[in-house]
């Protein structure tokens, strides 16, 4: 029974807190742009009107373009259970998880690419051809960061890196927590399509890398890739709050109270997370493509140090 209740916590958590998180970024960054801007719970029915239309689906496509965004739908959510919200909910934990978490991500890529590709479209290439590079530049520094913090606490498991951290109190002020955060940050930006790697507010095909891959979906479909796009920016946004920004120790209460009170922090946390993503974006510009590899590079370079830094010095 306690399984189930945490199970559903974390899955309406995550859920029905990711739209409204990529809601604050827009808002943000059209505040500081001195324009209104959309609602912020325009992505709600934005979602809502798309379930209700019917697919176009083109006639050269494959099973592959028809199973994509049940697919894509369906690897968010199990890493949304992978990661937990707090450390007093933990519906799912097991040694291996942050390597598990990290290959449930390689596997929907590849098949977001292979949509890109299925229907014959020159944009759809492109945008996977664009997509597989970064990924490949991304996923060393993934690794290296996951591995490096792993060993710090001693377990591959997210919850235990969870734990581990809120004994440091403040882990940001410890060398080689601050540098693993500055590169998952910009892991995070690349691998959620964010400027200065990627815009998602374009449809220009010298910028397009994410959108050029969706833009043969519509209908429902569209809506699965598209909320299945915004629980992966919020799991990856939980993993840096909740290693990074334990909260655990704040608290002095027990029994529902205190999950309660973790959950008001937990959201706290992401809400912050997420107005320093739009000021990121909102005071940078988009990249050329070539320029990619050296932000990459930078995270690669942070992860590793990092990575030598707890072998030679210790935290």
């Amino acid at each position: 029974m306690g399984n189930f209740i945490y199970f559903t916590i974390q899955i309406m958590m995550i859920v029905l807190l990711a739209p409204l998180v990529n809601g604050i970024i827009k808002k943000i960054k059209a505040l500081t742009q001195k324009r209104t801007g959309a609602p912020i719970l325009q992505m709600y029915f934005d979602l809502y009107k798309l379930l209700k239309k019917s697919v176009v689906i083109s006639q050269t496509s494959s099973w592959i373009y028809h199973v994509t965004p049940y697919l894509v739908f369906a690897t968010a959510l199990a890493a949304a259970l992978l990661v937990p919200v707090s450390t007093m909910v933990t519906p799912t934990s097991f040694p291996g998880d942050g390597i598990m978490l990290i290959y449930i991500f390689v596997l929907t890529r590849f098949f977001i690419m292979l949509a890109g590709l299925d229907t014959g479209s020159t944009f759809g290439g492109m945008g996977s051809s664009r997509e597989g590079m970064i990924s490949s530049l991304i996923e060393p520094s993934m690794l290296i960061s996951l591995f490096t913090i792993g060993l710090i606490s001693k377990s591959t498991s997210i919850y235990q890196m969870m734990s581990t951290a809120k004994l440091l109190e403040i882990p940001l002020v410890q060398p080689v927590y601050l540098m693993i955060f500055i590169a998952l940050l910009v892991i995070i930006i690349a691998e959620t399509s964010r400027i200065p790697v990627d815009d998602p507010a374009t449809h220009l095909e010298l910028t397009m890398v994410h959108e050029a891959m969706m833009l043969e979906y519509s209908g429902r479909h569209l809506a699965l890739m598209e909320l299945g796009a915004v629980i992966k920016q919020l799991v990856l946004i939980t993993l840096l709050a909740n290693v990074f920004l334990p909260h655990d120790q704040l608290i002095h209460l027990t029994g529902m109270g205190a999950l309660i009170l973790s959950l008001l922090f937990y959201i706290i946390k992401v809400i912050l997370l997420a107005v320093l993503i739009a000021l990121i974006e909102v005071n940078t510009v988009k990249l050329r493509l070539f320029s990619v590899p050296n932000l990459a590079a930078l995270s690669f370079i942070l992860s590793f140090l990092g990575f030598i830094n707890y072998f030679l010095l210790g935290r």
